[in-house]
């Protein structure tokens, strides 16, 4: 069968089995609000940001990511603390397709990638011109993972010449990612690799039935369909170590890029992997209301706890780091509120 009939074969299956994941995890973890979509950006009082109370709409991620899960912890938390507020978490290629629905009015919030966030607001990249957007607070980190099937021969990103492989969603923070790393390793992402611009569960199946070679994706830990490729192809999947890439990337765009590792533990593998770490950070279209900024900062940091546990990956939202958007602006309601809290 074609990787096109593949995809749709298995989005017709994930369908269903998307319906009654989120039924279940509705009622598990009480996400209530997952999957919800804006249908239009003043439809309802407060949509666009008032303080008033109204409808948020909150744009995350594929749905075996971390931003679906704890975008969905997020939009409960404001239905049950935000008085008069209803927040719906919504599906989405991630990073910069959220930061030009923000833009376009047609999300409230986002979850991104703060390198996706950085070529927003310097108009770059993906954007042909400056974005009008700042920040809430800086999240977790997201870990670079890249996969590769055993027997393929490839041992390092530039290996991946001539072989298939995924590198996210269309306009997402991963592809963002993977284009830099191929570039960093001597690769063109056009012509030298077998681009297949496939979300995580469509990668995940590619890489089960063996029609993709290596996948990249950038996500806190653990990622669930990362869990799901690691314990269902053990032995038969491996990481890679993504070290020497870090200097080509920092000399290129800044420190933005950090070095980090991906614990053994986080997916039950022989040993720590070297990667590379990207800050999140939650965004809004500039001149988002202020007292609602205050309200949401405060609403992450008092009930982290709850969102940690949604996935682990939210207990490394820090005070410590939350101002550390730059050169993201931060929305002065936010500001206020993380000094109240005690932010350095």
């Amino acid at each position: 069968m074609t990787l096109r009939g593949r995809a749709t074969r298995g989005a017709q299956r994930r369908g269903t089995i998307l319906r009654i994941a989120v039924a279940a995890l509705a009622g598990v973890l009480a996400l209530g609000g997952c999957g919800g979509k804006r249908t239009d950006a003043g439809d309802s009082e407060g949509s666009s940001g008032s303080a008033k109370g109204g409808r948020l709409t909150i744009a995350t991620g594929n749905t075996t990511g971390v931003y679906y899960q704890l975008g969905g912890g997020l939009a409960r938390l404001i239905d049950q603390n935000l008085k008069g507020y209803k927040a719906t978490a919504s599906e989405t290629g991630a990073s910069v397709q959220n930061i030009q629905g923000v833009v376009g009015g047609r999300y409230d919030i986002a979850f991104s990638l703060a390198d996706t966030a950085n070529d927003a607001v310097e108009g770059r990249g993906a954007f042909s011109s400056p974005q009008p957007v700042e920040a809430l607070t800086r999240l977790y980190p997201n870990y670079t993972h890249v996969l590769v099937r055993s027997g393929t021969g490839i041992d390092s990103v530039a290996d991946m010449k001539g072989k298939r492989v995924s590198t996210g969603s269309p306009n997402s923070g991963t592809e963002v990612i993977a284009h830099r790393l191929l570039e960093a390793a001597g690769l063109d992402p056009a012509k030298d690799i077998k681009a297949q611009r496939l979300g995580l569960p469509e990668t995940q199946d590619g890489m089960k039935d063996g029609t993709i070679d290596a996948m990249f994706w950038s996500g806190g830990l653990p990622t669930g369909g990362i869990t799901d490729l690691t314990t269902s192809m053990r032995g038969k999947v491996k990481f890679l170590d993504l070290s020497s890439q870090l200097p080509a990337l920092q000399e290129e765009y800044g420190s933005i890029y950090e070095s980090g590792s991906i614990p053994a533990k986080s997916y039950a593998q022989p040993a720590d992997v070297a990667t590379i770490v990207v800050p999140n950070v939650l965004v809004a279209k500039k001149g988002f209301d202020q007292k609602l900024a205050g309200q949401l900062v405060k609403l992450i940091f008092d009930k982290r706890a709850d969102l940690e546990k949604v996935n682990p990956a939210a207990g490394d939202i820090s005070l410590e780091n939350a101002k550390k958007t730059n050169p993201i602006p931060l929305n002065p309601g936010a500001v206020k509120a993380l000094d109240k809290l005690g932010a350095k």
